[in-house]
């Protein structure tokens, strides 16, 4: 494979009008080199290896128009675009983290052309190859804990009306045991995520730490997302400590836990320099 500032005229890179846009990076072999020739990337674009320092980058050529900084601003603001952009991002990303150790990039990595991402896998050869074998034999589990203040209302004994009792004092303590049922709730779901936390540490080689999701982000489950973490698992540890998080909240009224994985390592893998004309979306 025959790439960088050198490589022949007739290496297929990107073209007039277009940018390389980077997925993965892992040792340079026919590993990826097979999944570039068979899996499509970003609109169906085919995919190519693009080498350097001794490691590979999966990359395909996009439109240079619509993943210029202006391009991308537009694109992150269409949840139906975004949507379809990520899900050929972490198509290509499971792909090849089921071949072998990746390093996932943020969604949208851009660079000018393939040189400039053989220059920077040159240039971070060394950092990218310490990570690669930290996170080797590892996977990245997610847990989100959610509180549902209804769901710990309709779990609680009903409050009995006094004898007398007019409608608007009726009123009242009904407002009085919503407004418990919800501090519960939330009180319940922080405990919980902390409890998972502790439960992970024994286990897990790193935790991150996300901002909770809002909105269509958090629309897998009803209530409000209270914690949005990640954990580094050894990949032998994967499944009990997924039962284990999944238990947390069996007994627990108003609080439910979503474990989600195993998946590449994307919460653990450095974001790449700054250099590149993309950044990242929402997780």
């Amino acid at each position: 494979m025959s790439t960088g500032p050198n490589a022949p005229a007739g290496f297929p890179g990107a073209g007039v009008g277009e940018m390389t846009y980077v997925y993965a990076v892992g040792h340079e072999g026919p590993a990826l080199d097979g999944l570039a020739a068979r899996l499509p990337g970003v609109d169906g674009r085919p995919l190519r290896p693009v080498g350097g320092g001794g490691l590979c980058a999966l990359v395909s050529a996009v439109p240079a128009d619509t993943f210029s900084e202006r391009g991308l601003t537009a694109q992150m603001e269409d949840l139906d675009r975004l949507e379809a952009v990520a899900r050929a991002h972490h198509a290509v990303v499971d792909a090849a983290f089921a071949e072998t150790s990746v390093l996932p990039m943020r969604l949208a990595t851009v660079y000018l052309d393939d040189a400039r991402v053989a220059d920077m896998l040159v240039r971070q050869c060394s950092e990218f190859r310490e990570l690669l074998g930290r996170l080797e034999g590892h996977v990245e589990l997610g847990m989100k804990v959610y509180a549902d203040p209804r769901a710990a209302a309709a779990s609680a004994p009903a409050t009995p009306a006094s004898a007398g009792a007019g409608a608007g004092r009726a009123y009242l303590r009904q407002r009085q045991a919503q407004q418990r049922d919800s501090q519960d709730a939330y009180r319940s779901a922080s405990d919980l995520a902390a409890r998972a936390a502790r439960l992970a540490d024994g286990v897990a080689a790193s935790r991150a730490v996300h901002r909770p999701q809002q909105g269509r982000l958090a629309a897998s489950r009803p209530g409000v997302n209270v914690a949005n973490e990640a954990y580094l698992v050894p990949r032998e540890h994967t499944e009990q400590l997924r039962r284990e998080l999944s238990a947390l909240a069996e007994d627990v009224p108003g609080v439910f836990v979503e474990v989600t994985g195993p998946w590449a390592p994307y919460s653990f893998a450095t974001a790449v320099t700054a250099e590149s004309a993309g950044g990242g979306g929402p997780r």
